[in-house]
């Protein structure tokens, strides 16, 4: 019996009143100028953080191992050098492996539940039970070859995958090192732990999903803040200077962004994105990507400004048309969701959806969820709207995404010139429908430039 010390996530839902408070969004328009919800101190953090990963584990991983086929998967990391999969398995207070970590989930069958093992000179919060006593043996390797023999599994996963980086952990030299040591009657058994790995990073839980909107509403306040004249004075803040405005901030707020946040101009006459030290000026459409991760999950937004003429009082119509229009290929793409369709399906179909309806679109959809850009099935990428090999796999229900893309339009105001109108929402899929988790931008919005 694995030892822990948690207290339940419904009191600490309770204790945080913003995360309890905050409803999902529902609905498809996001709030504007939203509030900032509360950030919880890094013990709370911590607290909250420990108290998902124990029901995921006790959960997730039972569910994952027996509808694969998986009886015993084996995870290799070293200090520093933690693969993907182990550092989302790390409690809060261990930040990193220990050396070498090895991490043992054995399904003994019967009903009976999935061991969690580790083979490591130190514990892991209680959520792995040692099994390894260097004194007795010294070897470590010996020793996961000695428990996987006791266990006698018909499979052996391991993460070794050529096409997912998530599902690429073992490394050649662990490789060699668990190979030799084990047995060599069972050296066939081993097998790619690769959906295993896909499965556990890409699947949110109903506890992830109660937090997930208030991640999603902190990321809104900001870029809030920054499309503002809090942050920004036509005629003299530049596009670069917003850049490093929001990663202050972040600071500020006790939070990490997992990029470096873009910010660039489309302007009446240029072709193209302008950045840099470019100055912002009246007239322009800004467009943003920010993104950041806090309570071990990530957001990736989107969003476009227009900074109004002295006497505007709202964008040039042709600039609110472009907008709808990337709304309606996202429309198209979210109605493409049911469970068992590839990535490159749901690409095929939007596309062509939203083309049969008159719009020039171009989609990169991703997961999102323990990582910005996350393990599951790609839909498109920018510099490739054809099938690829990262978009075979199935849309599974569960599951977060960042519903990124773009579409095109020629803007009157600007003499028919073509506009790039880029919007990236976060969205979850529960097997039946797709919902922004925190609504999603219908305006473009207005800064004063007066």
């Amino acid at each position: 019996m694995i030892a822990r010390h948690f207290i339940s996530l419904a009191a600490l839902l309770a204790a945080t009143p913003a995360l309890a408070d905050t409803p999902p969004a529902i609905g498809q328009t996001e709030v504007a100028a939203p509030a900032l919800p509360a950030i919880l101190p890094p013990r709370e953090r911590a607290a909250l953080e420990n108290r998902i990963l124990a029901e995921r584990l006790d959960n997730l991983i039972p569910q994952i191992m027996r509808e694969e086929g998986i009886d015993l998967w084996l995870l290799v990391a070293r200090e520093y050098f933690e693969e993907p999969v182990v550092a989302t398995m790390l409690d809060a207070e261990n930040m990193h492996a220990r050396r070498r970590t090895i991490l043992v989930f054995h399904d003994p069958g019967e009903g009976k539940p999935v061991e969690r093992l580790t083979v490591s000179r130190y514990g892991l919060g209680g959520l792995f039970a040692p099994t390894w006593d260097p004194d007795t043996q010294p070897d470590q390797w010996q020793a996961v070859a000695d428990l996987v023999a006791a266990k006698d599994p018909a499979k052996i996963a391991i993460n070794s995958s050529d096409l997912y980086q998530f599902a690429d952990g073992m490394t050649l030299s662990q490789y060699d090192k668990f190979m030799a040591a084990l047995p060599p009657a069972m050296r066939n058994r081993v097998v790619s732990g690769e959906t295993l790995a896909i499965r556990w990073l890409e699947t949110r839980t109903p506890a992830e999903m109660a937090l997930y909107p208030t991640v999603v509403r902190i990321a809104h306040f900001v870029i809030g803040e920054a499309f503002s004249r809090k942050v920004i004075t036509p005629g003299k803040t530049t596009a670069e200077q917003v850049q490093w405005w929001y990663r202050d901030r972040l600071m500020q707020l006790g939070l990490t962004p997992w990029f470096h946040p873009s910010v660039a101009i489309q302007r009446q006459g240029v072709k193209g994105m302008i950045e840099g030290d470019e100055v912002i000026q009246p007239g322009d459409l800004l467009w943003t990507d920010f993104g950041i991760t806090y309570l071990r999950l990530n957001t990736d937004t989107q969003h476009l400004a227009y900074v109004l003429k002295p006497g505007e009082t709202e964008a040039p119509a042709g600039l609110s048309a472009g907008l709808a229009n990337s709304n309606r290929v996202q429309d198209a793409l979210t109605r493409t969701f049911k469970v068992g369709i590839s990535g490159n399906d749901a690409l095929a179909q939007a596309r062509a959806d939203s083309i049969a309806a008159g719009l020039d679109p171009s989609i990169y959809t991703h997961p999102i969820g323990h990582h910005g850009h996350g393990a599951g099935p790609s839909i498109g990428f920018w510099d490739n709207q054809k099938a690829d090999p990262r978009g075979e796999g199935p849309i599974r229900p569960n599951t977060a995404w960042s519903i990124e893309l773009t579409s095109y339009a020629n803007v009157p105001e600007w003499g028919g010139q073509r506009v790039d109108f880029r919007t990236e929402e976060d969205a979850f899929f529960d097997g039946t429908n797709v919902r922004y988790i925190d609504g999603r931008q219908t305006e473009i919005t207005l800064i004063p430039s007066d």
